[in-house]
């Protein structure tokens, strides 16, 4: 089974069909993004508001296009009454929660460039923050954050070549909140294949994302 193929019975991490949308305020019309966006400000935050707690979120500046994809589905409000929709248990204290646009029309950007992990030198370790997608170069609006260690979503981990997915940001704050939601009540019988058991119930809602004002400064050299 080539990796692809693993990773969607394992993890099952592609875009989620778009579902219905509950009544909204009209999103701007997706134009195309540039070919390469203007790079995240360095370590610039994000808190998304939910309706278990919130989340703030430090952009890495080594995956400079899909955090400014994240950025820009911010200041366009399209992640404004999405959900945490999914939560997957791998072991105790592992696993990971997957949120944003579920593929809907009305939200989802044009998709954006893959920005493996083995280039970016980011992982999927506790707190990552990372995009969802079908094949490399197809993610739009849906992350996942990693509780625990699942470096084993990064390139090259199962082949040479394997494209793994793009890490693109780490919680700061809020992973009691994370936590929170990995242990959530899920449906016994809602979701398609492997999925069936992740799917939360009831859904945790994210009331708005924003920039965070005042952003921390990075301590890394």
């Amino acid at each position: 089974m080539d990796r692809r193929g693993f990773l969607a019975v394992a993890f099952g991490l592609s875009l989620v069909a778009g579902a219905p949308v509950a009544a909204q305020t009209q999103l701007p019309i997706p134009t195309p993004a540039p070919a390469v966006p203007a790079p995240a400000a360095a370590r610039e935050q994000v808190v998304l508001h939910t309706t278990a707690g919130d989340i703030i979120i430090a952009l890495e500046p080594n995956a400079p296009v899909t955090a400014a994809n994240f950025l820009r589905y911010v200041a366009e409000k399209r992640f404004d009454g999405t959900d945490f929709y999914r939560s997957m248990v791998l072991g105790p204290n592992v696993g990971l929660i997957q949120g944003g646009t579920q593929n809907a029309p009305v939200r989802i950007l044009p998709p954006i460039a893959h920005e493996p992990t083995n280039e970016t030198r980011l992982s999927h370790t506790d707190g990552a923050v990372s995009m969802a997608r079908n094949e490399p170069g197809s993610a739009t609006g849906d992350f996942f954050i990693i509780v625990g260690d699942v470096s084993t979503l990064d390139a090259n981990r199962s082949a040479p070549g394997d494209p793994g997915f793009a890490v693109f940001g780490r919680v700061v704050e809020g992973m009691d909140v994370v936590r929170q939601i990995l242990a959530a009540p899920k449906s016994p019988t809602e979701g398609e294949g492997f999925m069936v058991g992740q799917m939360l119930e009831p859904r945790i809602r994210i009331l708005s994302a924003g920039r965070v004002v005042e952003a921390i400064a990075d301590p890394r050299p």
